[in-house]
């Protein structure tokens, strides 16, 4: 009865795994600095900048600061986004439209995790804004695509002046 008593015991501890926790790396966020457009060398905050994804009627986030991460869609080779400044008052509100075109890999992670996907930014118009209501009302004057592979959030992928 011993016996069998320890050869259970060998073959319970022989069949252990170790647990299955994702510590590696996941899908990675847009990471966007916001900077002042007389002066490109300097950080500007944005006040109360309300992100809203296309089809969404909620907002991701409402924001102060001047570096932003947001999430891009893993199904779609596009993802738009609406960034609103000043969203808490209706007088100096103004609304640009974000428009993001890359392509997508999935990866391999582990079992544990899964697959992340990383994206490449489009060669051409990879980043695209525009106002809600007219040019001459557009906030974001220039925008600067900083790295093109999207795989970690350890660095800026895009400058936006403003």
């Amino acid at each position: 009865m011993k016996k069998i008593f320890l050869l259970l015991v060998l073959f319970s501890l022989l069949s252990c795994e170790k647990d299955d926790i994702c510590a590696e790396d996941t899908t990675s966020k847009l990471v966007i600095e916001f900077y002042n457009n007389d002066d490109r060398t300097e950080l500007r905050s944005v006040s109360n900048m309300k992100v809203i994804a296309d089809g969404e009627t909620d907002s991701l986030i409402v924001f102060t600061g001047n570096k932003l991460s947001i999430p891009l869609r893993i199904t779609a080779d596009q993802t738009k986004y609406s960034f609103t400044i000043n969203s808490t008052d209706t007088t100096f509100a103004n609304e640009d439209l974000i428009e993001i075109n890359y392509s997508r890999e999935d990866i391999y992670v582990s079992r544990a995790c899964g697959y992340k996907t990383v994206f490449e930014l489009a060669s051409t118009n990879p980043f695209v804004a525009s106002d809600a209501v007219s040019v001459a009302n557009q906030w974001i004057k220039d925008i600067d695509i900083e790295t093109t592979t999207i795989d970690n959030e350890n660095e800026v992928h895009v400058k936006i002046y403003f």
